[in-house]
């Protein structure tokens, strides 16, 4: 697609911007899961307990802001879109509105950096219902290669660590324990999760990978990896333990200052706030455990810098900058999995 591309899409999950929108996303997210209406509603106050605000979709606008500037520094002229999975503005309408507008051709940005079902598979699902809904002259969409240890991602974060370690008690800086948080999937989807020959796991693994890099950029030695937003029934395994779970083991082990840094995730959105700012903070303070939360890497002005390098690699063929050692894998285009069988969806239990 070299000197042939005419936008950026920037693809992700969506939210609620009012109170009356709380229940017909939740609806979206959650269709064909046999999720009851009682977990729902619980779920829907974690919403109305922010007024029914999820404040995804303005961190995404702040993010398209930051790239049209990085694009217009580095002389990129691509008009950047916004499409959503689940709500407002819905990927399928976006697609639309670029093909009235004369686009051809279009990088995709996914808000996330993982391999796996939900963190690459379902988006590369989302661009081929918008292109079906479009039709016949639907715009030819690429989306991006996976990104989780890409230096300045890992920069950014390992900053974000330094600082909040700052926000510690002094007398209890150096003891601090760093803990990495990334949403949890059920069991199966990570075993899933990559190619058939990949052994399986990519998600987890990546994820691993992103942490350690993290940890070492900030001058930690050690860490943890837990998980957080398990939303499944309790029958069926999820990645584990629990971010509040783990809070509990490290006080019995006399561990009194924690730093949590959630990795698995490009913005401060609902779950990041509700879980970790509201959850995981108040178990903290019940524990009397000091606690203290990085920022995630979004309004960081390295995270457009990012996207402009990723662009870069296909219109001036740049090399792609990786730290890691875990494989990562992309692009696709128009949908198509960038490996046969790639990261399968997860048979749904009830």
């Amino acid at each position: 697609m070299n000197g042939s591309v005419d936008a950026l899409l920037l693809l992700s999950f969506g939210g609620p911007e009012r109170p009356e929108d709380v229940m017909p996303f939740l609806e979206n997210v959650t269709r064909g899961r046999g999720v009851p209406p009682e977990r729902l509603a619980e779920v829907a106050e974690h919403y109305l307990h922010f007024g029914g605000v999820s404040p995804i979709n303005a961190l995404n606008r702040d993010i398209i802001a930051a790239i049209e500037a990085e694009f217009a520094r580095h002389g990129i002229d691509l008009p950047v879109y916004f499409g959503n999975r689940n709500w407002h503005p819905m990927v399928e309408r976006t697609v639309g509105e670029m093909r009235d507008a004369g686009v051809g051709a279009a990088l995709v940005f996914p808000t996330s950096a993982w391999g796996g079902y939900s963190g690459c598979r379902q988006y590369d699902e989302d661009i081929s219902r918008a292109r079906a809904a479009v039709g016949e002259d639907a715009p030819t969409l690429v989306k991006l290669r996976q990104y989780f240890d890409h230096p300045l991602l890992i920069e950014a974060f390992a900053d974000a660590i330094r600082a909040a370690r700052e926000q510690l008690p002094a007398d209890r800086r150096d003891r601090a324990r760093l803990v990495f948080t990334a949403h949890s999937i059920p069991e199966s989807a990570d075993q899933a999760a990559g190619p058939p020959a990949g052994g399986g796991r990519l998600y987890s693994r990546q994820v691993a990978d992103a942490a350690r890099l993290c940890a070492a950029a900030s001058g930690f030695d050690d860490f943890d990896l837990v998980w957080q937003s398990r939303s499944g029934p309790p029958q069926v395994p999820w990645l584990e333990p629990d971010i509040v779970d783990h809070l509990d083991a490290l006080s019995g082990k006399g561990i009194d200052a924690v730093v949590v840094c959630p990795v698995g995730f490009v913005s401060d959105h609902l779950e990041v706030i509700w879980d970790l700012d509201n959850e995981a903070a108040e178990k903290a303070n019940e524990l009397g455990m000091a606690f203290a939360r990085a920022a995630t890497p979004g309004p960081d002005p390295r995270f457009a810098q990012l996207v402009a390098e990723l662009v870069a690699e296909h219109l001036e063929g740049a090399q792609p900058r990786r730290l890691g050692s875990v494989p990562g894998y992309g692009c696709t285009t128009d949908g198509v999995p960038c490996a046969f069988g790639c990261c399968e969806p997860p048979h749904r239990g009830r």
